[in-house]
């Protein structure tokens, strides 16, 4: 067999829905995406949603809207992908590298507490692989020290923490739509606002500084979204609560199966893990020898992340100590757990671990 770690849901419907809007001619933000916005915040209590070109884009725009710049701290988990503190950098501020829980790989409280100064101003907290972060624990800290919440849902489309969506909890929240994500424009991103004003800043910032035409009110950029990826975001919007519901029944049945033979997912009561990947622990010294054979045997995997941010040459800060994270950098693999997999191939995915193990 031969089965990827993600396959992006493209089908019929989002073809049309491209091709609609390539007969049209109105190719750059219109429409279609003030259309998208207003479906997308339906899943995220009504909030304001801005639409723009990438996750890493809604990030920083969420960032700026807020009020973070230069000289600010914003925390953030060393255990993500680059761009969650790139986009700090990229606001003028500064991250502050928080360690991990050992169970869910998500920013610990315990680790924000200790790096609280009166320079922080805000927490990027990181919905890792699916599973919402300790956000009643997170919000009860930023309330006290009197910060700002960002939430780092990219990962996390219609994740929950006792029924209520991620995206609902922080001042902002982002989504990526990239290719692998659980839904997909191709490219893209949104940002959810708790207040209107935030979002009206955002909309200036990502349109050169203007909601007007050649109005230009604040220095901006050019972060917007094309009616080609609204237009395939709304079809996509359509299929994430069953796409979702796949992953979840692929993510418990992999956990049934392989809980006696390796670390599988931990989910605490009443979360609800969307599985944007699957991801195990092995023994580090094991770790490359598993990886190579599940590959060999045509079973795709991916090691997210290998390096933790803090230590990237672009960020690197020996003052980090950051046992947990450095720990599961080195023990962590990912399986496919996508939607469009087969009993077949669950069984065969189930397999080769167990021998890989």
């Amino acid at each position: 067999m031969n089965i990827n770690l993600g396959k992006p849901q493209i089908g019929l419907k989002e073809l049309h829905a491209a091709s609609k809007v390539l007969r049209s001619k109105n190719l750059s933000q219109g429409k279609e995406v003030l259309s998208f916005e207003f479906e997308f915040s339906k899943i995220v209590g009504d909030r304001n949603c801005v639409a723009v070109n990438s996750g890493t884009s809604a990030l920083h725009l969420a960032l700026l809207a807020l009020g973070i710049s230069k000289g600010d701290q914003v925390i953030v988990p060393s255990f993500t992908f680059a761009a969650t503190a790139n986009a700090v950098r990229l606001a003028g501020a500064v991250p502050v590298f928080a360690d991990i829980d050992a169970c869910t790989f998500n920013i610990d409280p315990e680790s924000i507490s200790k790096l609280i100064t009166k320079k922080t101003r805000a927490i990027v907290v990181v919905h890792l692989y699916g599973l919402p972060a300790n956000m009643n624990l997170i919000l009860k800290i930023a309330k006290k020290h009197q910060l700002l919440i960002i939430e780092d849902a990219a990962q996390a489309h219609l994740a929950q923490i006792n029924n209520r969506n991620v995206g609902t909890f922080g001042d902002a929240a982002i989504f990526s739509f990239y290719a692998t994500k659980n839904m997909t424009t191709g490219e893209g991103g949104m940002i959810v606002f708790s207040k209107d004003s935030y979002a009206r800043i955002a909309r200036l910032l990502r349109n050169q500084g203007m909601e007007r035409k050649y109005e230009n009110e604040v220095i901006g950029f050019n972060l917007r979204m094309t009616e080609i990826q609204a237009a395939i975001g709304k079809v996509q919007l359509k299929k994430l609560p069953f796409n979702t519901e796949m992953r979840i029944y692929n993510g418990n049945y992999l956990s049934q199966n392989l809980d006696s033979f390796v670390k599988v997912p931990w989910i605490p009561g009443n979360f609800k893990h969307v599985f944007h990947q699957y991801t195990i622990r092995v023994p580090a010294a094991k770790r490359s020898s598993i990886n190579i054979f599940l590959n060999k045997k045509g079973v795709q995997t991916g090691i997210y992340y290998p390096i933790p941010v803090h230590k990237l040459k672009a960020f690197i800060n020996n003052k980090y100590k950051l046992p947990v994270t450095d720990l599961a950098a080195k023990e962590v693999i990912s399986i496919p757990v996508h939607p469009k997999l087969s009993r077949r191939e669950l069984n065969y995915i189930i397999r080769q671990v167990t021998l890989a193990v």
